[in-house]
């Protein structure tokens, strides 16, 4: 075992040291904490963030969900590194900036919803013209929407009165007469627009624009809102309107570690795939509305799926063999050529020996045989006799020994050789 471990110490060193330098340079591990940028309290996005936020802490991960005040707020706290992930509208980037920032899809829809005092022509969006229009508040992502769709139809700012109100207060201002359309986003399942949509004196703008506009528009969508789908017991809404709609978005910094990136969207699969009332099964998470570059991790994915790793372990595990299989390649690299090579190096170490002591042999032969005198001769078989004798106290694999008694057979032979010859001399003497 000792002689094993002498010889195959060098390569098990080496191995060790790649193993030390390969980890060095070995990806780095997920961080441990995290902060979302979710929205308002109650609201679709704080509860998306805080589901996101249960998925990252089942696998150990520390996170902070924020109160935001929504889109913009959320996408520039992603370009401020004020937070790892945001929720955050499509078609907000080219207004706003997204610098630093790459989206894992869009995952649900935000539909924009016109709704306008019953009584009025409201039928497309330069129907707005002329009137006191909510369209939120500067900074908000439904303003930024708003404002553009109305400036593509040519509404422009000073064709109507833009009120700085959003979600249940716009409602609310519509109900009591003190506004005469709101454009809100929402969804389906909120409880004052089901009441806007119940109201005999609000009417539910079903938009003549909403194919050309999702044509000019990536980020955007024609959503058709099906006769009843919001309450069938009172036929709400009572006809098919057709709507547009952006929609929300997971976004991360980009150097946001790539196993945190595939869990969020693993996790939106879970949340999202299965449809709702504006969208059919399989429609989220989807890349396809997305208006900031996609990450490489979720282009990954979603060509891809899970990585094979994932599919097999849990997230802990499946991360650190990732990382690991990096090391694998070098490593093999490595290992292969030295296992090979060992055991020829380890024969050739031990017939060296061998072979070191044949010389040895043979010089001593040459001395004895030109040796002049007695006590010269003599002295060479002393130094035989060490020889066989150190000979004797070495040891070598059983697949060996043929040589090594070959060996000493071959000193026995000399040093009978040697005194031969000294007992003719002493006999040529007499």
């Amino acid at each position: 075992m000792k002689r094993l471990l002498r010889f195959y110490g060098a390569p098990i060193v080496i191995v060790v040291i790649g193993l030390v330098v390969a980890f060095l340079f070995m990806a780095p591990a997920p961080p441990k904490r995290v902060t979302i940028a979710g929205g308002a309290s109650g609201g679709a996005y704080a509860a998306t963030a805080e589901s996101y936020a249960e998925a990252l802490r089942a696998e150990g991960v520390t996170v902070e969900v924020q109160t935001t005040n929504g889109s913009v707020d959320n996408l520039n706290r992603i370009t401020t590194r004020q937070a790892d992930i945001a929720i955050v509208q499509t078609g907000l980037a080219a207004d706003v900036g997204a610098k630093g920032a790459h989206s894992l899809g869009a995952v649900f829809y935000e539909p924009l919803w016109v709704f306008a005092r019953a009584g009025r022509k409201a039928e497309e969006l330069h129907d707005l013209a002329g009137l006191r229009v909510a369209i939120g508040p500067e900074g908000s992502g439904v303003r930024v929407l708003a404002s553009l769709l109305l400036t593509e139809v040519g509404v422009t700012e000073g064709k109507y009165t833009a009120v700085p109100l959003a979600g249940q207060a716009a409602a609310e201002a519509l109900q009591r007469g003190e506004i005469d359309a709101a454009m809100v986003v929402s969804g389906p399942t909120t409880a004052w627009i089901g009441a806007l949509v119940a109201d005999r004196n609000v009417q539910l703008m079903s938009m003549g624009e909403a194919h050309a506009l999702a044509r000019r528009h990536p980020y955007l969508d024609e959503v058709p809102l099906y006769r009843g789908v919001i309450d069938l017991a009172a036929i709400l809404p009572r006809e098919d309107v057709m709507l547009i709609a952006p929609a929300a978005q997971v976004v991360v910094r980009d150097d946001l570690h790539p196993a945190i990136q595939s869990l969020l969207i693993e996790t939106a699969y879970k949340d999202n795939s299965a449809g709702s009332w504006l969208a059919e099964p399989g429609r989220f998470p989807t890349s396809a509305l997305s208006d900031i570059p996609l990450s490489d991790e979720a282009e990954r994915y979603y060509k891809s799926g899970p990585s094979f790793m994932r599919r097999i372990f849990p997230y802990s595990v499946a991360n650190f063999l990732e990382r690991a299989w990096v090391l694998a390649i070098p490593l093999v690299t490595l290992i292969i050529p030295l296992v090979r090579a060992a055991p020829p190096l380890y024969r050739w170490r031990i017939r060296r020996k061998i072979y070191v002591w044949y010389n040895d042999l043979r010089a001593l032969e040459a001395a004895g045989r030109t040796a002049d005198t007695p006590e010269e001769r003599t002295e060479v078989r002393a130094k035989l006799a060490d020889l066989q004798a150190e000979t004797g106290n070495v040891e070598v694999p059983v697949s060996y020994t043929d040589d090594l008694y070959r060996l000493r057979a071959h000193i026995r032979f000399v040093a009978e050789l040697l005194d031969r010859m000294s007992a003719q001399e002493r006999h040529a003497r007499i």
